[in-house]
């Protein structure tokens, strides 16, 4: 019975993890439809911010749940201004110059801080489940990733913001004949986006150190969960998660964690051969 606990915790640490790592990349490319090849940069910048502000004597919540976020979140909004934003209906631009920056932002870190793993301490301890002894901090990581799809889909759901963000997305055109300044939601939306990876990865600090090419670790298991979710940014990020995480995490108890990654991949293969345009393509169509 322990072990079976276990194993259904480490699974629900698995879909909430899949969820952080996703959700600022399905608010960016999900919603505006711009591939940010650097979103494994953006991660391991909140990282960092975590380690530089924890080591400066900054509290290691307030850098976690603050300073990350808004941090990622202004560098976001500077790329979008400066980058971006001349790439909007070019996704192969896009997808060539946030890859020239993730390369950009992973020399400059090295450079910086060398290329060493660097980390905070993971708080609360650990508690013992019968003879196991299992994280405490998961418990919080799985509590962050509802509290985060929760949030957003508030958000979009009753704010005239999220409104607004939702028309832009789907008519620029119209939005701006209404009178609405498209250009100012393309920026904010990339931001917040932005923001919510930045806070992921703070998050996951603690749990997995921070280096400079940390990213390259993260983006693909980012852009599977996006793309095999489909176009809803909460649906399809929550269902995609919970089958993918179950499936890598079931596979890694039984065969270990090589095995766990080629499952997680081989299923996104199989679900994106039936399923051309993601989960929510076919299944949970005009959901959030």
């Amino acid at each position: 019975m322990d072990y079976f606990l276990v194993v259904a915790l480490e699974m629900a640490r698995a879909v909430a993890w899949l969820v952080l790592l996703a959700a600022g990349l399905a608010i960016i490319f999900g919603m505006m439809k711009v591939i940010n090849f650097a979103h494994g940069e953006f991660l391991m910048l909140g990282g960092y911010t975590v380690v530089m502000s924890v080591n400066a004597g900054v509290n290691e919540w307030f850098a976690i749940l603050v300073l990350a976020p808004i941090c990622v979140g202004l560098f976001g909004v500077l790329i979008e201004r400066l980058v971006i934003r001349r790439l909007y209906g070019r996704i192969l631009d896009s997808l060539l110059a946030t890859w020239g920056l993730s390369l950009l932002m992973v020399g400059g870190v090295t450079l910086i801080f060398g290329n060493t793993v660097q980390g905070v301490a993971t708080p609360f301890g650990g508690m013992a489940i019968g003879s196991y002894q299992v994280a405490i901090y998961n418990f919080l990581l799985i509590g962050a990733a509802a509290a985060l799809l929760l949030a957003i889909w508030s958000v979009l759901k009753f704010t005239k913001a999220g409104l607004i963000a939702r028309a832009t997305m789907q008519n620029p055109a119209m939005a701006e004949a209404l009178g609405i300044k498209t250009s100012w939601v393309y920026m904010a939306t990339f931001g917040i986006g932005s923001a919510v990876t930045g806070l992921a990865g703070g998050l996951l600090a603690p749990v997995t150190g921070v280096v400079p090419s940390m990213g390259v670790n993260f983006v693909g298991q980012s852009f599977i969960t996006v793309i095999t979710g489909g176009a809803s940014v909460i649906t399809g990020t929550l269902s995609s998660a919970t089958l993918l995480g179950m499936i890598s995490q079931g596979t890694t108890f039984l065969s270990g964690p090589v095995y766990g990654d080629a499952a997680l991949l081989v299923t996104a293969l199989v679900l994106l051969r039936l399923l051309p345009q993601g989960i929510t393509g076919r299944i949970f169509k005009n959901s959030l």
